[in-house]
């Protein structure tokens, strides 16, 4: 997709993932509407600061009137949504978490992203055209220790970006499903702080199996992938061979999972 002139929608875009996708898409040439519950305008004017167009405004990413209100001030100000970025994530309660605590990750994490696409892909199908960007993890490829409530609503959110991509392909309609390992985010900083010894351990897992990289490389990746009309984008490539064993050997898999998570846990 040619990213020159588009406009384009990012939610949770006042930090880590979110701001960097929008300071990219900005200087790709996209005219960015920025969503967040705290810092959206500062990460605005930090773009139009530099030369770009953007505009930021308070929304919840799981509340559907605030998924049509950024949309709308989307075209008010600048026209058609060509690029919908659903990106605003949280990582949840950790273990089996309470009935509340499912209800706000289904919400943010999965429910904001089936939202979106039911205002604007019926849109996107009359013009032919348009671009959905699922930052998911690579929690949603192979699991996430400690936290069953975001393993779960990433291997969603992946799952909606294939059907996604399958069913509206041929529509002109461009899919990316974004899945990287450890990211310097205030989400990872937030599970590395807590106390609880599941979310100690996801922490652990996060940093142990791959470099934790900037929210830069993952931003960059994700605007080559959406130029390029690609998928699958893995700012960890290792992720890719490890997918792969996961599937060659489901069995074996599992039971070296459950090791490593009791090595996490002997280790505290």
């Amino acid at each position: 997709m040619d990213i020159e002139g588009s406009v384009a929608i990012v939610t949770g875009g006042g930090s880590g993932i979110g701001r960097a996708l929008a300071e990219g898409l900005a200087r790709a040439g996209a005219r960015v509407v920025i969503g967040d519950l705290n810092t959206a305008a500062r990460t605005a004017e930090h773009i139009r600061g530099t030369g770009g167009a953007a505009v930021g405004m308070r929304a919840d990413a799981g509340d559907s009137t605030d998924i049509a209100a950024l949309i709308t001030l989307a075209e008010n100000r600048y026209g058609p949504v060509d690029i919908y970025v659903a990106n605003a994530g949280i990582i949840g309660a950790p273990g089996l978490g309470t009935d509340e605590s499912w209800d706000s990750i289904i919400d943010i994490n999965l429910r904001s992203h089936v939202r979106a696409a039911q205002v604007l892909v019926p849109q996107w199908q009359s013009r032919g055209g348009g671009y959905f960007v699922s930052v998911a993890s690579a929690a949603g490829l192979l699991s996430q220790i400690g936290a069953a409530g975001y393993a779960v609503t990433k291997h969603a959110a992946v799952g909606f970006a294939e059907w996604l991509a399958i069913t509206y392909g041929d529509d002109g309609i461009g899919v990316s499903c974004v899945c990287p390992l450890g990211v310097d985010t205030p989400l990872l900083d937030a599970v590395r702080a807590s106390a609880d010894p599941d979310s100690a351990a996801g922490a652990a897992s996060i940093v142990q199996s791959g470099a934790v990289i900037s929210a830069q490389d993952v931003a960059a990746a994700t605007v080559e992938a959406v130029q390029s009309d690609r998928f699958l984008v893995l700012p960890h490539l290792q992720v890719l061979d490890m997918y792969r064993r996961k599937g060659s050997d489901y069995d074996r898999w599992i039971a070296g999972m459950r090791r490593y998570q009791r090595s996490l846990r002997a280790g505290r």
